[in-house]
């Protein structure tokens, strides 16, 4: 859990206090104040919320990369010959789709 999610709950409750308080005491500035801080608190709370989910989803990219990694290497190292061979065959490919037909000339 973010700082942004803890001050934007504590926030929004803040502004609820205020807002009852407004409302017993009949100030409608202290009141509209109120409403205003829970709303910025309610703001602060999502953005909190969003980068929690930015976190765990570059951490779940994280472990899919590594466990790729690794996958990858096992398979290099239990088949060097199998490894080789892909490699020059997708470079093969490469090239082959990578050069250009010469220009023909206008003369």
């Amino acid at each position: 859990m973010t700082d942004d999610r803890i001050a934007g709950t504590a926030r929004s409750f803040g502004g609820k206090v205020q807002e009852g308080v407004g409302k017993v005491t009949g100030d409608t500035k202290t009141e509209v104040k109120g409403v205003m801080d829970q709303a910025a608190g309610a703001v602060q709370d999502a953005y909190g919320k969003t980068v929690d989910a930015a976190m765990e989803g570059a951490q779940t990219v994280k472990e899919a990369a590594v466990e790729g990694h690794d996958a990858v290497r096992k398979f290099v190292e239990d088949n060097p010959h199998t490894a080789t061979a892909i490699a020059l065959g997708i470079g093969l490919l490469i090239g082959y789709a990578a050069h250009r037909p010469p220009q023909r000339g206008y003369w």
